[in-house]
């Protein structure tokens, strides 16, 4: 017998066993539903059932005794996985496994299976667009950005894994000020040829450029506000004016010739300020000189992210540009709609969302989970200039994705949480009930680096590229000194898989909800909770099959009666449970951990027995197959959150 869940299996014999004996004590009433826990030690059994204890009352007996009376009914004759079930801890029934047969039909179902084990699949496939990444085009992905991707893409691959059909999509916000600044400053230089990697070459001029805007604007503010505002509004200009000095003295010391050239260029401006926010607003009207320079700019720093993305393993299906649902009129038909319901109103020639009615009049509380006590802000739709904001085009582009999709998941910062509930309080505006219960926001914490703050606006960030060299670099030391054994060239390959995947476990193993702090003694550490440790444990199965140089076919099941032999057994036929869990609750860190912990388990059997001259021979076979079963359930769950796993390190 071959199974895609294992102990799956062993559960419903359990249930069906539990079910069997309740209805021979005219307990049927209680069979209905039953929930099993898994006993803390392994000698306590592989799943407990606490239903004597909801039970006792209803038959005026303490748990502990209708415990006893009902293992005595159980019918053994019908046991296959199951070995043994024991009355114990007060009132639980507790079911062991025959971990002979358990162990069969796990490492026989792992190796026949093999790269499709435990991945089994969702009742109802659907249609599902992963939206994630989606970095501004105006400089190099940064790490406190790169979890992002990272989380995205193993999301991607988990649905995909389960039976959905899923589409990658990069939502390119490239409508908006700050792509006018970076347009403007690269025109201002004469749309000069890049001298370095694209993203970073448009990232100096971007965080140039805006500094030297930002202090002339304050500089101006400053002076009209010396002759109508009061000393605590002077105050607070001069104080942002004096941060944004220190920005541009900062950046003059990093950046003089490209600091030097923009002033230069910038100040034969009389109104820098005006000239950007006309060219914002001929962008989004479409006009042909301002698509020309903004999607030249946009286009240099997208080749630059995918140079980065497809090193770190990361793809797309499709590149959504924010500007063609602008120019299609889709934004002005969402507006439209908007504004035919009772929920828009213009307030100072701004248009405005009350998105706190829409929640009253629908009563979206609950749906939203929000508080009935919260008071959801209005959502500014349109400037008074004609201009419109982020989430009023994420309207128009999520419609736009719910036409290609039944489900769709953005993958954004937990500081979005707000606009991301006003975009579903929009969706029940226009009727879109459906669209909005299956549009989720994967929300994600921080990435933070001791000792350092970083500051987009004062180009002061370590780029998504820098780590991934750094890995690499400590991975080649690390590698040439565990196997000096390898060709320069082998260390050089394995120290970029080992690097790459080093940044890609640390940016996933951590709960989405909490913050990452990348420290590197933790993200390269080939003794524990690393993706090189577990690529180490997956290479060092690999060597133990090369050095046996058979394929086990003699193995007696039977003899692996070591407790660690049953606990790897049990991980392993645990996996397909953790892959559904990680998959339906969009939890790749669960991924991580269980690989972790299979790589603890594997790493502390390896030092305690035998393999390869295990006796009998019967054994050692079975201990070849059980390693082997290993091997592929590590590889498996790797490739889940997307890291390489190696057969020799």
């Amino acid at each position: 017998m071959i199974s895609q869940n294992p102990f799956a299996e062993f559960r419903k014999e359990c249930e069906g066993i539990l079910r069997e004996t309740l209805d021979k004590a005219t307990l049927r009433e209680a069979s209905k539903q039953l929930i099993f826990e898994r006993p803390p030690v392994l000698d306590f059994g592989q799943l407990a059932s606490s239903i004597c204890f909801e039970l006792a009352k209803q038959v005026g007996e303490k748990p502990f005794t209708l415990a006893e009376r009902l293992v005595k009914a159980i019918d053994k004759s019908k046991f296959s996985l199951v070995k043994d079930v024991a009355a114990a801890g007060g009132g639980y029934i507790n079911f062991h496994a025959d971990f002979a047969k358990l162990s069969a039909l796990t490492i026989e179902s792992v190796r026949r299976l093999d790269a499709s084990y435990g991945f089994v699949k969702a009742d109802r496939p659907l249609k599902i667009i992963v939206e994630h990444t989606s970095v501004n085009p105006l400089h190099p992905i940064h790490i406190g950005q790169a979890r992002n991707p990272m989380l995205g893409d193993a999301v991607a691959k988990m649905l995909a894994y389960r039976g959905h059909k899923v589409s990658r999509h990069y939502y390119i916000d490239d409508v908006g000020r700050q792509t006018a600044v970076i347009a403007y400053g690269y025109e201002k230089l004469g749309r000069p040829k890049p001298t370095e990697k694209l993203d970073h070459f448009i990232g100096k001029i971007y965080t140039i450029t805006s500094c030297i805007v930002e202090v002339n604007r304050l500089k101006k503010e400053l002076e009209l506000a010396k002759a109508v505002s009061t000393e605590d509004e002077i105050a607070k200009i001069n104080k942002e004016l004096d941060d944004w000095v220190s920005v541009a003295f900062e950046l003059r010391e990093k950046y003089p010739e490209l600091f030097e050239k923009l002033l230069e260029k910038i100040s034969q401006d009389k109104d820098p300020e005006r000239s950007i926010n006309e060219l914002n607003r001929a962008y989004e009207a479409g006009d042909e000189k301002a698509r020309k320079l903004i999607r030249e700019v946009s286009e240099l720093c997208l080749e630059g992210f995918r140079e980065t993305l497809t090193r770190a393993g990361v793809s797309y299906d499709s590149w959504d540009w924010e500007s063609d649902l602008v120019w299609s009129g889709l934004v002005t038909e969402v507006l439209q709609r908007l504004k035919q319901t009772p929920y828009v109103f213009v307030l100072g020639g701004v248009l405005e969302f009350d998105a706190g009615k829409v929640v009253e009049a629908l009563n979206l509380w609950n749906k939203l989970g929000l508080r009935k006590d919260y008071a959801v802000p209005s959502l500014t739709l349109m400037r008074a200039d004609g201009t419109t904001l982020y989430t009023t085009r994420d309207i128009a582009y999520t419609l736009w994705k719910f036409e290609r999709a039944e489900k769709c998941i953005n993958v954004i910062g937990m500081e979005q949480t707000l606009a991301q509930t006003q975009l579903k309080i929009a969706l029940y505006a226009l009727g879109y009930s459906q669209h909005a219960e299956n549009l989720t926001h994967f929300a994600y914490n921080l990435v933070t680096l001791p000792g350092y703050k970083m500051s987009s606006r004062r180009g002061r960030y370590i780029t998504l590229d820098e780590v991934m060299d750094e890995a690499v670099k400590r991975a080649y030391e690390e590698v040439s000194k565990r196997s000096p054994q390898l060709t320069e060239e082998e260390k050089r390959k394995v120290a970029e898989f080992v690097g790459i995947g080093a940044v890609r476990y640390a940016l996933v193993e951590v709960d989405p909800s909490k913050p990452v702090e990348f420290n590197w003694d933790r993200v390269l550490n080939f003794e524990r909770n690393s993706a090189p440790y577990i690529q180490y444990s997956h290479a060092r199965a690999c060597s133990i099959l090369r050095k046996a140089s058979r394929k086990p076919k003699n193995q007696s099941y039977e003899l692996l009666k070591e407790k660690l032999e049953h606990e790897l057994v049990l991980t392993l036929a645990n996996f397909p449970e953790v892959f559904i869990e990680a998959t339906e609750m969009l939890k790749p860190n669960l991924i991580a951990d269980f690989a972790n912990a299979l790589a603890d388990k594997f790493n502390t059997f390896y030092n305690a027995f035998p393999v390869i001259k295990a006796e009998p021979h019967e054994l050692s076979d079975a201990r070849l197959a059980l390693v082997d079963a290993v091997r592929i359930v590590l590889r498996n769950a790797l490739n889940l959150i997307g890291i390489v796993a190696p057969e020799k390190m």
